[in-house]
């Protein structure tokens, strides 16, 4: 096919483009590259040529293709244009109309129980403090008092991130008691410097972290612990706080609570605290059977040297309680998969009303 043919056939071939709809488009395309399209036929009757004549032809054809083709492309994307500024007309919304009504928003339960504690403590002079989620491994471990070969510092229960050659990874958090140390430094350092300085009395709450998911365990959680330091600090104050927040928290003024000596790397005397309640129907404070609730004890002298307090001069107590734990008995939740999954239907249920501010006589 001569040089002219092809310019007539290409002018005949973009004036049909340059009219054509979608469906069109893509008709015209099958008849002029498709498999028997006149471009491919074209192409096939190269090889009846002579070498020279079909470099030549071969030329013309590929570049008559090419054309073709970004005729077709242009086409399609101006009718694409098109198109979607139809649908952008036709689904247009009006912003200056009012919203459409929907359920007031709630407070999330574990917000609420944060609430409730620091109401409650607060009421008995504590304070509370925050610290970040990654930590040193000092921090987290070595302060307090655990050994390099302590399980919880193994890679199956934390996680540990990238750090420089020679240097400690730093880890994301696995308890709030990095934050006790850190508020230990701080009064150390005030105390040394001649500042007075008041008893430590602080609760911690926050997230934490540990490699554990299932249906009461999830790798991220929030715990909240509490840490007295002082001169004449004994083993009864810890008593009588736990006893008074228990039964504050729960709402049940004669629930039983109970002590039992346990091990802490970070306390010395360790005990857990058990309250009772009753196993078979899940109501608290109610039957005859005990349920592990949170683990305590007085601060390890090594825990108050290692932070630069004299353990001769002060002594106090720490806990630490799992805020989804309390938070679950509390509410009746059996899943703490359910707390994480931002179903809105659940969150209404279990929900708080925002501007309800916990009190301390809600658990009283």
């Amino acid at each position: 096919m001569s040089g002219d043919d092809l310019k007539l056939l290409l002018e005949q071939a973009e004036a049909e483009i340059s009219t054509a709809d979608a469906a069109r488009i893509e008709a015209l395309r099958v008849s002029l590259l498709g498999k028997n399209g006149a471009v491919t036929n074209l192409l096939k009757s190269l090889g009846g040529m002579e070498p020279e004549a079909r470099k030549e032809a071969g030329a013309r054809i590929n570049h008559f293709k090419t054309q073709i083709t970004d005729a077709l492309f242009a086409r399609r994307a101006v009718l694409d244009e098109a198109a979607l500024t139809a649908r952008l007309a036709a689904e247009r919304v009006d912003v200056t109309q009012p919203p459409r009504p929907e359920p007031t928003g709630t407070l999330h339960p574990l917000s609420r129980t944060v609430e409730e504690i620091a109401a409650i403590f607060g009421a008995m002079g504590f304070v509370l403090k925050e610290g970040p989620d990654i930590e040193s491994d000092w921090n987290n471990f070595s302060a307090l008092n655990i050994p390099s070969h302590h399980p919880a510092r193994a890679m199956m229960d934390t996680f540990y991130l990238q750090a420089a050659p020679n240097e400690r990874p730093a880890v994301l958090r696995t308890h709030t008691s990095p934050v006790q140390i850190r508020t230990m430094l701080e009064w150390a350092a005030k105390q040394a410097a001649g500042e007075p300085v008041a008893p430590i009395r602080i609760i911690v709450p926050g997230r934490t972290f540990r490699a554990d998911h299932d249906a009461t365990h999830s790798p991220m959680f929030h715990q909240f612990e509490g840490l007295v330091i002082g001169p004449d600090i004994t083993l009864a104050h810890l008593k009588g706080c736990l006893i008074d927040f228990l039964r504050a928290f729960f709402g049940v003024p004669s629930l039983p609570v109970r002590f039992r000596a346990s091990y802490f790397p970070f306390t010395e005397p360790s005990m857990e605290v058990d309250i009772g309640w009753n196993k078979r129907t899940g109501e608290i404070g109610a039957g005859t059977d005990w349920l592990e609730i949170l683990g305590s004890g007085m601060v390890h002298p090594n825990v108050l040297a290692n932070v630069g307090i004299d353990p001769r001069k002060y002594q106090g107590f720490a806990f630490g309680v799992g805020l989804e734990r309390i938070t679950m008995l509390k509410h009746g939740i059996n899943d703490l998969r359910l707390f994480y999954e931002s179903d809105i239907r659940w969150l209404r249920h279990y929900g708080f009303a925002a501007l309800s501010p916990a009190s301390l006589h809600e658990g009283i």
